[in-house]
Order: structure tokens, then C-alpha cells, then sequence
């Protein structure tokens, strides 16, 4: 099977096929959703609750994010592969997010990367996009 890329899911968006999206934190995990043809696997900041036990994501660090991309980048060849940027690692500034993104990138070995915010952000992802990082949206919602 080849790789998922943002031109597979570009494709697969015009030709209306369902799109396959699981959150993994660890390498067996991973491992396991990419046989099964899983599309995209994000590492979420959300493993400051589920796998540390953190009562909110605000503690997770980029260290975090960082070692858990490394683990489960371990175990995905295939799917498309998305870390989360953890709270105020992107919200400072826009030099500050692309140093954040581009270690996500050169130290986990995500594919893109995943923000939240809506329109206050668009200068931020336009940015990223700016300089090669894939970025996934993230709007919440209402």
C-alpha cells in the first residue's frame, strides 16, 4: 500500500471516499491502526489525560508531543501521520509556531500538524503553509 499523503486525501475528497482518521499516543497502537488501513493517525495533545492522567491538556509540553510522535511514527508506514500542537506553543507568535511546527516535523516525524483556532489563527497556518508544513484545522464545536 503506498503512503498517505495530502494528495491522497485531496484526491480522495474529489472522488467523495470516506476518509479514516484515529488517534493513536503509543507505538503498538499505532502500529495496529496502520495495518488496518487507517488513513491518518494524529497524536493528540489529549494524551496528557489519557496516558499521564493530567486533569486538562495545559501541562502537555512540545517535549511530550515530541516523544509520543517519535513512538508512534515507529509504528505507522503508511497512513498520514498529524501531531498536535500543544497549548501556547503556536500562540506566542508566528516565528515561535514555525519553530514549534518544524521541530514536530524534524524531531517526531509527523507529517503535518494540527492547531486550534479559527480565523485568529489564519496567519499562522498561512504562514506555516508558507514554508512546507502541512497544517490541519481545528475550529471546535458549537
Amino acid at each position: 500500500m503506498d503512503r498517505v499523503t495530502i494528495h491522497t486525501l485531496q484526491a480522495m475528497k474529489e472522488r467523495s471516499e470516506p476518509i479514516t482518521m484515529l488517534t493513536a499516543y503509543d507505538y503498538p497502537t499505532a502500529h495496529i491502526m496502520d495495518q488496518s488501513g487507517i488513513d491518518v493517525i494524529l497524536v493528540g495533545d489529549t494524551l496528557g489525560m489519557v496516558v499521564h492522567g493530567f486533569e486538562s491538556t495545559l501541562p502537555v509540553s512540545m517535549d511530550m508531543m515530541i516523544m509520543h510522535c517519535q513512538a508512534v511514527r515507529r509504528g505507522v508506514k503508511t497512513a498520514l501521520l498529524i501531531g498536535d500542537m500543544p497549548f501556547m506553543s503556536y500562540q506566542i507568535s508566528i516565528e515561535e509556531a514555525k519553530r514549534n511546527a518544524a521541530r514536530l516535523l524534524a524531531e517526531g516525524g509527523v507529517d503535518a500538524v494540527k492547531l486550534e483556532g479559527g480565523q485568529a489563527m489564519a496567519e499562522t497556518v498561512h504562514a506555516l503553509v508558507n514554508i512546507g508544513i502541512a497544517v490541519q484545522g481545528h475550529i471546535g464545536l458549537t
